[in-house]
């Protein structure tokens, strides 16, 4: 990295040891997270890791610092270096993890696999240098140490930088499948929602047929013109 000294994570150790540089300066200065600068600090990360002085190297001057200390807002400048130095290429596949970290790997698969359950395989491989079959025992519990695994924060243990889970992060989110328009569920009508609708007309009976109503009067007729004679039979 052109804009970061040649160790980073030992120049932030240096910085945190003999400056009084914010978390942010240091973090900006050196290309790491606050939480790292932070977690040097508490003595979590970067145990065992020499503090390297960027003065003595050339990389960063003592009126540098002496500006940074007085104004909180003020980044480094790393200075030019006289001797220009190829840039590393980017080798593929897992990433190298350090013999002193290794034993935290399993914990930091645990958390990103409960945190961030969108990653693939191959991105978790990727961040902190594992296998898919660790990956595969730890999400099936037949892992040799399943019992005292305990979720921790691969940046905070030092084996990848929040920059590089902030990408795969992203590059999961856009490989997710967008909903097609029309599928799932659909609004109700708006006289629905907002109770608006219509009232029902009053009751009201229904009106007799006229037929029903002629035949009664026909049988009331019947009746009432009917008359008996001497005999008592009727007419």
């Amino acid at each position: 990295m052109a804009n970061a000294p040649l160790m980073p994570k030992a120049t932030a150790v240096w910085l945190v040891e003999n400056t009084a540089l914010s978390f942010e300066q240091i973090a900006a200065f050196c290309n790491l997270h606050p939480l790292e600068v932070k977690g040097i600090a508490d003595g979590e990360v970067a145990q065992g890791i020499k503090g390297s002085d960027p003065i003595t190297t050339g990389q960063l001057s003592r009126e540098e610092i002496d500006r940074a200390e007085k104004n909180p807002n003020h980044r480094l400048k790393l200075l030019e270096s006289k001797v220009r130095l190829p840039e590393p290429k980017r080798r593929r596949g897992p990433r190298y993890t350090p013999v002193s970290k290794r034993q935290d790997r399993p914990n930091a698969i645990l958390w990103l696999l409960r945190n961030h359950a969108e990653l693939k395989d191959s991105q978790i491989m990727r961040l902190v240098g594992t296998t898919k079959t660790t990956i595969e025992s730890i999400k099936e519990r037949t892992h040799w140490n399943a019992q005292n695994l305990t979720p921790m924060d691969p940046v905070t243990l030092g084996l990848c930088s929040q920059i590089d889970l902030d990408i795969e992060v992203q590059r999961s989110s856009k490989d997710r499948p967008v909903q097609p328009v029309g599928e799932g569920a659909t609004l109700l009508p708006a006289d629905v929602t907002t109770g608006h609708a219509e009232p029902p007309e009053p009751y009201s009976p229904p009106q007799r047929k006229k037929e029903d109503a002629l035949d009664l009067e026909t049988v009331f007729a019947k009746l009432g013109g009917s008359k008996k004679t001497e005999g008592g039979e009727e007419e």
